[in-house]
């Protein structure tokens, strides 16, 4: 029987690794979707959309799939389905690994200020600017709808729901972006802060250049730590070699 692999997805690393273990004969792969997105794209191999019904549930799943590894490259903020894969895959003897891109440093000239949690983020604010550029996602922005003295331009790949910050637009846009289109933006909304998640990568990143050209603060809130025990990975040729798969 052809192994199968669960690749709790989301993440551009979710769909390279779909795509390299679908190219593989023998080996059967299936991309879960939490279903918070609307259009997801096309995925290579299996879909399945929509929770499991908690760490019991996944781990049910798993036995009922036959699933022989677990790769969970969600979201570095998407705590829940990690912590409950983790227990899942101890539950069932399931190999597991962690997908995680590293995360992002600062560097000579930026102005960074380190918070825990977006409420965290939304104390450090006030004195930093009255119009504040929030890259948070479009999850968790009543954690800002206190802030009524402060103007927002929210970025989202889909449009917020309440509560938010009541004075704030809604840019609706997907990533890569580039640095002078985020100087642009900056400079055109006389954005004074930017507050942004720790998500790593390239996609994304180029708004913390343009932030550190323009000599604007950045609230940057860290990553939740990950459960003991788990196995980490940085990339997808990483996730392979655990898989016992070179990366082609």
């Amino acid at each position: 029987m052809s192994p199968h692999v669960l690749v709790l997805g989301g993440t551009t690393e979710a769909r390279e690794l779909a795509t390299s273990l679908a190219a593989r004969s023998g080996v059967r792969v299936t991309t879960s979707l939490a279903g918070r997105v609307s259009r997801p794209g096309t995925l290579d191999g299996d879909v399945r959309v929509g929770g499991f019904g908690g760490a019991q549930g996944l781990a049910d799943w798993l036995r009922e799939h036959r699933v022989d590894a677990v790769v969970d490259a969600t979201h570095p903020f998407a705590v829940g389905i990690t912590r409950n894969a983790a227990w899942a895959a101890t539950a069932t003897g399931v190999p597991a690994v962690v997908l995680r891109r590293p995360g992002w440093s600062a560097g000579p000239g930026d102005r960074w200020h380190e918070a825990a949690s977006p409420a965290d983020a939304a104390a450090l604010l006030p004195p930093l600017g009255r119009r504040v550029f929030l890259t948070t996602g479009r999850l968790g922005l009543g954690a800002f709808a206190h802030l009524t003295d402060l103007h927002f331009v929210i970025r989202s790949v889909e449009p917020p729901a309440p509560p938010m910050p009541p004075d704030a637009e809604v840019l609706l846009a997907r990533g890569p972006f580039t640095v002078e289109g985020e100087s642009a933006l900056l400079r055109e909304h006389d954005i004074d802060a930017l507050v942004t998640k720790d998500s790593g990568g390239a996609a994304t990143a180029a708004k913390l250049t343009a932030a550190r050209e323009l000599g604007l603060p950045v609230v940057v809130v860290r990553r939740p730590p990950l459960p003991e025990g788990v196995t980490v990975v940085p990339d997808v040729p990483g996730a392979l070699a655990r898989l016992g798969l070179s990366p082609r």
